[in-house]
């Protein structure tokens, strides 16, 4: 099974408002390793939402099913695909509140695109100088300006 290091991070200029993504594919095979980054705009979105978007595009982009490391800054993503999920699928997409879960859409694409790969979540803190971190919010923040400067005109 392939190794892949994934590193996602989102960005939005105003919450709501327009938003960014940003991820790192770093792929070992045969002794080499090949990096792929892949970014994106919403023109209006959230923080969350962004941080989800990059996840689900970054293993969306795994063409077989990979060994992954996944990286991200964001605690809600991690508890949320790693504790609430299970719990929000049983009780039928509701939360602790008994309020539909928010962004059930984005939940449920990143499970299925999570599905075929073995993946280890990791939390990284964020602004903090994690190189790739830094790298992948640079990826998000520059497409979330993009967009707002093209809202601008």
């Amino acid at each position: 099974m392939k190794s892949v290091e994934i590193f996602t991070d989102g960005a939005c200029k105003g919450n709501p408002g327009p938003g960014g993504w940003g991820a790192l594919l770093r792929v070992h095979t045969n002794g080499k390793v090949h990096e792929k980054e892949l970014s994106g705009a919403e023109a209006e979105t959230t923080n969350n939402r962004m941080e989800m978007t990059g996840v689900i595009r970054a293993l969306a982009a795994l063409n077989q099913p990979c060994q992954v490391t996944l990286c991200t800054d964001s605690k809600y993503v991690i508890d949320g695909i790693t504790k609430w999920v299970f719990g929000w699928q049983k009780k039928g997409w509701v939360n602790a509140k008994r309020e539909p879960v928010a962004n059930e859409d984005l939940w449920k694409e990143m499970l299925l695109v999570a599905k075929p790969h073995k993946i280890e979540w990791q939390w990284v803190r964020g602004h903090n100088g994690h190189v790739e971190n830094e790298r992948v919010d640079k990826l998000a923040s520059d497409a979330a300006n993009e967009v707002a400067k093209a809202r601008k005109g």
